[in-house]
């Protein structure tokens, strides 16, 4: 990891319950220090995926309509090039693998900005999970929310 980002250890989210088997993750932010939280199991989870898929892409974050409680989450890869000008770019360099870039929309960022992203490997309940502080109602399934 460079000099300029230093793993940063936050407080669980309000009403968050902390798993009694492990110690919370540590998160990381862009290289400045802005934008979306991305635990260690997410950052390695993610570069792992960025790997496969080539490294000539970013992962974009967003929201959309739908979903139970209104609003959901939305993650896809995108090729370089479908960076758009208004998009704000994060830059996280791991430090056990490749720099990778998450960009998102600046309509989004309204919904998510602080948001952490983290990834269980759970049997039930893995995957990417979404942990919003702009949040004031999500539903069961951790793909949707409400403002």
């Amino acid at each position: 990891m460079s000099s300029e980002a230093a793993p940063a250890t936050t407080a669980p989210a309000p009403g968050a319950v902390p798993s009694p088997t492990q110690p919370p993750s540590p998160t990381h932010t862009d290289r400045d220090g802005r934008g979306i939280l991305v635990t260690d199991p997410a950052l390695r989870q993610l570069a792992a995926l960025m790997q496969q898929q080539g490294g000539h892409t970013v992962l974009r974050v967003g929201v959309r309509s739908g979903g139970c409680s209104g609003m959901s989450y939305t993650m896809d890869f995108i090729g370089r090039d479908a960076i758009r000008e208004d998009d704000e770019v994060y830059t996280y360099e791991p430090a056990d693998a490749p720099a990778f870039q998450v960009v998102s929309d600046p309509k989004s960022l309204l919904y998510i900005y602080g948001m952490q992203l983290d990834f269980s490997s759970a049997l039930i309940g893995g995957g990417f999970n979404f942990t919003n502080p702009n949040a004031t109602q999500t539903c069961g399934c951790g793909s949707s929310f409400a403002v």
